[in-house]
């Protein structure tokens, strides 16, 4: 097929959750919160925990498995995922789960923290329509064990989880991509961070702490992903001749349900179907967009065609928007 008769398609989808649920009132028990805080500030009722024998891999081959099923190894010719969570710093775990799911391709860590699924699937669609070759993306963390147990904004928020989407070329050039739209502002970089285990802080450097996520300053973060989130994502309907009105879906991250209901409200989203799992699975950073995304593909009845935009903020701080055309 030739490359400007190459659209790319959602060929099929995966996810996976650790067995263990933890529900708010096991949370707010421990930091001595009230009944129904947690819910009340976030939108979140529960969500997922690995359990101590598991990694990263763990979770995102599963996801993978089920997004490949009845899938020929030989169509897929890149695998991307999406962690800020990897097995080990080094060798990235891309491989790894590109080897157990029985793949022989090109295989990657793409670090972008929430915005990572976004990333890789706008990188995943160049790359179908360029090669005529399956991508498959998955977005995974394990953010359980990276978190301040003590610290109220983290604990409350994050979770573990993983989401799969397999991309295939499609002979209809119209479905894939319309727009795509990707920013990152570094003044931001300290705002949600680990600080050891990288060259600026190795593990052994002088002094003690940093091996936890923590979130400087919540407010700020929260306006900073209002605003990026609004912003990019009118920038990406404009770009692709889209009015919210026209919208099928919107599949943005789920950090809360407050920002949600901020970024939805200013552009006028009232009436477009959001795809969201946050309630049940919390914030699992980049896995949140394909993980909803899964959940609703499985259900009946199916999604219909239409574009979909997606939304997304992350540490670094990056975020962006796409529309994405599903089966016009």
């Amino acid at each position: 097929m030739p490359l400007a008769e190459r659209g790319v398609a959602w060929a099929s989808f995966g996810h996976h959750v650790p067995e263990r649920r933890v529900p708010n009132a096991e949370i707010e028990a421990e930091l001595a919160l009230p009944a129904g805080w947690i819910r009340a500030r976030s939108g979140i009722e529960a969500r997922h925990y690995a359990a101590p024998d598991q990694a990263l891999s763990d979770l995102a081959i599963p996801a993978g498995a089920m997004a490949l099923s009845g899938v020929d190894p030989g169509e897929v010719g890149l695998l991307l995922l999406a962690t800020s969570t990897p097995d080990h710093l080094l060798p990235p775990t891309a491989p790894l789960v590109a080897h157990r799911l029985g793949l022989s391709c090109g295989a990657v860590d793409l670090a972008g923290a929430c915005a990572g699924f976004l990333h890789a699937l706008v990188l995943g669609a160049g790359h179908v329509r360029m090669t005529g070759q399956a991508v498959l993306v998955i977005a995974a963390n394990l953010l359980s064990r990276r978190i301040d147990p003590a610290e109220t904004a983290s604990r409350v928020l994050f979770a573990d989880g993983a989401g799969a989407v397999l991309l295939r070329p499609s002979s209809n050039p119209a479905e894939g991509l319309r727009s795509a739209v990707l920013r990152s502002d570094g003044a931001g970089y300290d705002l949600i961070g680990i600080p050891r285990g990288g060259s600026r802080l190795p593990f052994d450097a002088p002094g003690k702490g940093g091996l936890r996520m923590a979130m400087r300053d919540g407010r700020k973060v929260f306006a900073a992903a209002v605003e990026g989130m609004t912003r990019s994502a009118s920038q990406a309907l404009a770009e692709a001749g889209i009015a919210a009105a026209d919208l099928m879906a919107w599949l943005p991250h789920q950090a809360n349900a407050r920002i949600i209901d901020k970024v939805g409200a200013n552009l006028g989203l009232g009436g477009v179907e959001w795809l969201g799992a946050l309630a049940q699975y919390g914030n699992s950073s980049a896995a949140t967009m394909p993980l909803a995304l899964s959940l609703r593909m499985g259900r009946e009845p199916a999604l219909p065609g239409g574009p979909v935009l997606l939304s997304a903020f992350g540490a670094g701080t990056i975020w962006g928007a796409a529309v994405w055309q599903h089966r016009p």
